[in-house]
């Protein structure tokens, strides 16, 4: 798999990119973490999407562990984190209900325990995911930048943003943004519609598309829409002799944007991969799209 860059301000990373935001409820946590992370590797996924509480707050500790037993190097991967989401849970006593904090105190804490969770001396990419309204923003941008000046985080990221609280932030920073993580995919456009995907290429940056098959809905979702998309994308995968998950993510690729894998089964994470040896057609994009939205073709 090519390494692309994630904006005009870098850095390049496999255009595929793995996530731990469905690992709440993961069994046998760690080796089942020691497989997905092998498998992406031997596939070229070289790009690991951590948050805090990912895991019930604890997928950071275990990647960290999985990386000091020296399967890889951390020279050859690129990791991601972010805080910003507080949830509820035993680890976290004083949080008494979800909420978003992105003050200046939340950002620093979170980024050291980051680094020390995740045994590294610095983050790749440091979102922040959703923006707290309460914060005081030229303490967040300020946060930010100083962790970056210090090279414990080498770039700034941002999740589901808006277009104008993408501005917002923007406004305050005088580092660049490099990535923006959108929910899309065919049973969710939204991003299509509401300006986000086109404010993302503006600012020359590739948009992460998280759950790019819709959390199983592409391949098994039972609603009307589901059915619908699913029946359009049989028909045309039989041109491309693919698996209807792999043409799913491959109308996503032929947008831009890099597929955030979040499934822990091989053959589904197999098939994310093998969508990039697919050309989609101009019209079969075009064909996918209007099954999306409910139109016939």
């Amino acid at each position: 798999m090519q390494q692309v860059f994630l904006s005009d301000a870098g850095p390049k990373v496999s255009q595929a990119v793995y996530g731990f935001y469905r690992w709440n409820e993961v069994s046998n946590a760690p080796a089942t973490m020691e497989r997905v992370v092998n498998l992406c590797l031997e596939l070229g996924i070289n790009g690991f999407d951590h948050a805090d509480i990912y895991g019930n707050y604890g997928c950071e500790e275990m990647f960290g562990n999985l990386m000091a037993q020296g399967s890889f190097r951390r020279e050859d991967v690129v990791l991601f984190t972010k805080c910003g989401l507080r949830v509820p849970h035993a680890s976290q006593p004083d949080v008494r209900i979800k909420h978003y904090d992105t003050s200046r105190k939340h950002i620093i804490q979170s980024a050291e325990a980051s680094l020390r969770k995740l045994r590294t001396d610095y983050i790749d990419i440091f979102l922040l995911n959703h923006l707290d309204p309460l914060s005081n923003l030229e303490e967040t941008a300020l946060a930010l930048e100083q962790l970056r000046n210090s090279g414990k985080i080498k770039n700034i990221g941002i999740v589901n943003f808006s277009v104008f609280q993408h501005q917002l932030l923007a406004s305050y920073l005088n580092i660049p943004i490099v990535t923006n993580h959108i929910e899309l995919n065919l049973l969710n456009t939204t991003a299509l519609d509401n300006g986000q995907l086109d404010y993302i290429r503006q600012r020359y940056m590739r948009p992460l598309a998280s759950a790019p098959l819709a959390g199983g809905r592409i391949a098994n979702g039972a609603d009307i829409l589901a059915l619908h998309v699913q029946d359009k994308l049989r028909q045309v995968s039989v041109r491309y002799n693919c698996s209807i998950e792999s043409l799913a993510v491959a109308w996503l690729v032929k947008l831009g944007a890099l597929p955030l894998i979040g499934t822990i089964e091989e053959q589904r994470i197999r098939h994310i991969a093998e969508a990039f040896a697919i050309e989609l057609d101009h019209q079969d994009w075009y064909e996918l799209y209007a099954a999306s939205r409910g139109v016939p073709s």
